[in-house]
């Protein structure tokens, strides 16, 4: 991965309106946004908040009213959709909008194979990536015969197998169990760690907990909060202005700190346990 320390995505004063919404108010509201090189974000909000437009300005599925976007200095507005889409993966929250091949194999190959590596290259790529969901048996199957949640994985695996130094997911863990979600996220969290950026959508306060770095909080097409992911979901009164709220295990915490004296800012049940167990030994120990 490059060593680049200029950001990999800038959003320098955009709106954006859908075509006969006029009347409306802006999907995006002249919106400002810098992501560093290797940041693991998620955007939270609720439905309509602009989240899922803003992140398909990234990759020129959409293009800014007004404003500019700059993807790894390439603006979005002149640059072609198969450039961009090497810059920036992009795996939608419903995977049937972008599954269409026959064979679980030659969907995970469109993507490398449209950024022109050979065959050997190709071949490796796809199973590199399904491999890595966890689906290397499914490779020969149709992939409406999978399960929802078989699919959403195939859609992030046909992400994957371009090696994108972005990678954008829709509500990655929507249709998977326990099980699933984690490795879904684990395999997230595993490529931000070799140097990606990863930027998820999620209504699933749990999981931005969990594993984001920095959250980005929007309402009504502007950008309410950002910043470090521990500040942005302990912040029960900005959180609010988006009709959000901490995690449980947050609230909780926060409502001990009277009697008991537990820190503000735990926002996992990792975190909770291990203050507990601290209480449980001082009060022991005394």
């Amino acid at each position: 991965m490059s060593n680049d320390s200029s950001p990999i995505i800038e959003v320098r004063d955009v709106s954006f309106r859908y075509e006969g919404n006029d009347d409306a108010p802006p999907a995006l509201d002249h919106v400002n946004l810098t992501i560093a090189r290797g940041d693991f974000i998620a955007f939270a909000g609720q439905n309509g908040a602009g989240k899922t437009t803003l992140a398909k300005t990234f990759n020129g599925i959409l293009k800014p009213t007004e404003g500019q976007v700059i993807v790894d200095g390439h603006d979005t507005q002149t640059t072609s959709l198969d450039k961009l889409a090497s810059f920036v993966g992009y795996c939608y929250q419903n995977p049937d909008h972008q599954i269409f091949s026959t064979t679980v194999r030659d969907e995970v190959a469109f993507g490398p194979r449209n950024l022109g590596l050979s065959p050997q290259e190709i071949s490796e790529a796809s199973e590199r990536a399904l491999e890595l969901v966890g689906m290397l048996q499914d490779a020969d199957k149709y992939p409406f015969l999978l399960g929802r949640g078989e699919r959403q994985k195939l859609a992030v695996a046909s992400i994957i197998a371009m090696d994108s130094p972005v990678l954008v997911v829709d509500e990655p863990t929507t249709g998977l169990d326990l099980k699933g979600s984690l490795s879904i996220m684990d395999l997230l969290r595993q490529w931000n760690a070799d140097g990606r950026t990863i930027i998820i959508i999620t209504h699933d306060m749990n999981i931005i907990a969990e594993y984001a770095k920095r959250t980005i909080v929007m309402a009504q097409g502007h950008i309410l909060i950002d910043g470090p992911t521990r500040e942005a979901l302990t912040d029960p009164v900005s959180l609010a202005k988006a009709f959000l709220k901490p995690t449980q295990i947050t609230r909780l915490a926060q409502s001990l700190d009277g009697r008991y004296g537990f820190p503000q800012d735990i926002i996992t049940v990792k975190e909770f346990k291990s203050a507990l167990e601290r209480r449980l030994n001082n009060s022991s120990g005394g």
